[in-house]
């Protein structure tokens, strides 16, 4: 541990994210222009051991109950939310550790800096052979890949006899191989509008073949083989609850901006933004929404603790209740993203103000699977006792 917290903070990741608030902010542009977290932030990262927070303590990790993992992304992402994006991503693919042989998940983090990196599951698949498998092809997205000395490959897996493997519900299962990240080919595709410093690039592999250890499938979290009331909600759940922290911390950044901005503008021919009742009915709704939507999600996640066994994953109505709660959450800061956008005029527009990243920043995230508006009518689908197709919310 570094000496940037103190004995008392050590425990405490969001008092170890706050305290890299200074740095986070100082090295914003440095991020944005060259797409990578540099040093000492990411060595400061590292020991703070925030991108841990999520990985079983047999593993090395801290395994901390979701709505501290929560408050910690919201933290950093309120300072920069390229790094918030990293931090939260990396932890996420350390959830594939209780779907591996304990020496595979001891061996990948017995390097205190190891980050997974990996791009969502594609028409790729992985070759069954003595020992383990063999993989080649193209993902794409793989947030954190530059920090990343891990790679992961999502597909299918076909057997000697040319035959799909199946899962026990008799559909292909979707295997995750791993793999050190020099085995990997970087291709530089990031080229967008927010999030830049992500570097959610692509990546090929060719012919590399990863052991049996070093593989699982998170499709079924009755599989996994660490206990822990964490790892009884599901991965897609938890992946989720980070994409709304990284929201929340977004959002809640742009709001203290515009209140910080209201008390000294006053636009042309009018008295402060402060001053206006319209502008103070405004703030105060949208404070109220992110906080009852940040609060939602944190009741829900505490409940479902409560109740959540060591063994047993969460059920389908649970799942749905985390799902619902994290897509309101995100749907609510964009919301409030793009009023404040909006309502701080023209400050909003220029390059390096503390609007314009931050807005670019949302609706990159908006974008994402996690932000989509049918997890709405999957949920409603649940709640109505309708039979839905995605079982593993």
């Amino acid at each position: 541990m570094n000496d940037l917290t103190s004995t008392a903070d050590r425990a405490d990741p969001p008092a170890r994210a706050r305290a890299l608030g200074a740095a986070l902010a100082a090295a914003s542009d440095e991020i944005e222009r060259t797409q990578r977290i540099p040093e000492p932030l990411l060595t400061q990262l590292h020991e703070a051991r925030l991108f841990r927070l999520l990985l079983p303590r047999s593993a090395g990790g801290d395994e901390v109950e979701p709505w501290v993992y929560l408050a910690a992304v919201e933290e950093i992402a309120r300072h920069d939310g390229s790094v918030a994006w990293n931090v939260f991503v990396g932890n996420s693919s350390a959830l594939i550790a209780p779907f591996l042989a304990a020496d595979g998940a001891r061996a990948i983090y017995a390097d205190p800096r190891s980050i997974i990196a990996w791009g969502p599951p594609n028409s790729c698949r992985a070759q069954a052979v003595p020992g383990g498998y063999r993989v080649s092809g193209r993902w794409d997205f793989a947030s954190g890949c530059r920090q990343a000395n891990w790679m992961g490959a999502h597909g299918l897996v076909v057997e000697p006899d040319g035959s799909l493997r199946l899962n026990r519900r008799g559909r292909p299962t979707v295997r995750t191989l791993l793999f050190p990240a020099t085995q990997a080919t970087l291709l530089h595709t990031w080229n967008v509008i927010g999030l830049r410093g992500t570097a959610s690039d692509s990546y090929t592999v060719d012919d590399v073949f990863v052991p049996e250890a070093f593989s699982g499938t998170r499709e079924d979290p009755a599989l996994r083989r660490e206990p822990g009331r964490l790892y009884a909600f599901t991965m897609q759940g938890i992946y989720a609850v980070g994409v709304a922290a990284v929201g929340f911390g977004l959002a809640r950044a742009m709001l203290e901006a515009f209140i910080e901005l209201a008390d000294r503008k006053a636009p042309r021919y009018l008295s402060r933004l402060a001053d206006s009742a319209v502008v103070q009915a405004s703030v105060a709704r949208m404070q109220a929404r992110l906080d009852a939507a940040r609060a939602y999600l944190v009741d829900t996640l505490k409940s479902i603790w409560d109740t959540a066994g060591a063994e047993a994953p969460i059920d389908v109505p649970d799942r749905a209740r985390v799902r619902l709660a994290c897509a309101h959450g995100i749907e609510t800061a964009e919301a409030v993203v793009d009023y404040v956008y909006k309502a701080a005029g023209t400050d909003s527009i220029f390059l390096g103000s503390a609007f314009e990243r931050r807005f670019r920043d949302m609706h990159t995230l908006s974008q994402q699977i996690q932000s989509r508006a049918a997890h709405f009518e999957t949920v409603g689908q649940i709640l109505l006792g309708i039979e839905q197709k995605t079982p593993f919310l």
